[in-house]
């Protein structure tokens, strides 16, 4: 199975239809993950698809295949790309990076001023985003949209999160500003983990023991320093 097996698109109203699975798969796929994720209905994601603010994909045979919508915030200054699901039955096919490079499009279409940013923990996530821009940031450059950070609400780790005053947490921010768009050293990062997994699970055991340590003050500076030591090794 490849992508060119895939038909990956802007949503319509008429795929309305497929939002109840839509959000189902979501719920399970962060339930295996033991993550937490900000909850949305049907209705919600049917309204992105009426909006034109989704990507959806499809298999040949005409069966849903993955999905990803956006959502604004601090009145437009901020895009985030949220929800992104790919159907278990066609993972590991190239089908996430074709959604969020559709859907970074769409955003860039939408909102060419816009930041666009994430928080992931997942290298297959933090990998796509270096890909099209994106670079580690702290969570001080994000939004600070009240709204947005309810969402973090169904996580596992929000009591971490409220601890460290949403400085810090488990996450890992990135962000794309159409203004710099340099992100040489964070595709570099995304590649060397890609490439050695356990050097990604030596780098998340670090980044824990700082988010747990009383009154930590990592900041993206000793971040960055970490990744230098760790390309060195």
């Amino acid at each position: 199975m490849d992508i060119n097996e895939f038909i990956v698109q802007v949503a319509i109203a008429e795929h309305h239809v497929f939002a109840e699975q839509i959000v189902t798969e979501m719920a399970e796929s962060a339930k295996a993950r033991g993550t937490g994720i900000a909850k949305r209905s049907p209705e919600y994601v049917a309204n992105k698809m009426k909006e034109g603010k989704a990507v959806i994909a499809f298999h040949k045979d005409g069966t849903w295949a993955g999905f990803c919508y956006i959502e604004t915030w601090s009145h437009g200054q901020f895009v985030a790309n949220s929800g992104l699901i790919v159907a278990p039955e066609y993972r590991k096919a190239g089908l996430a990076h074709a959604i969020k490079e559709k859907v970074f499009d769409l955003s860039r279409s939408l909102y060419p001023k816009a930041k666009i940013f994430g928080l992931t923990t997942g290298l297959a996530v933090m990998k796509i985003n270096s890909d099209l821009g994106y670079e580690p940031v702290t969570y001080s450059e994000l939004t600070q949209d009240e709204e947005f950070w309810k969402g973090c609400q169904s996580c596992v780790n929000f009591e971490i999160l409220k601890m460290k005053e949403r400085k810090n947490c488990m996450c890992t921010a990135m962000l794309y500003d159409p203004a710099t768009q340099k992100h040489d050293a964070a595709k570099k990062f995304a590649d060397e983990l890609q490439k050695k997994p356990k050097l990604y699970e030596r780098f998340m055991r670090i980044k824990q023991s700082l988010v747990l340590k009383p009154k930590p003050k990592p900041g993206l500076k000793v971040l960055m320093f970490l990744f230098t030591l760790l390309f060195n090794k």
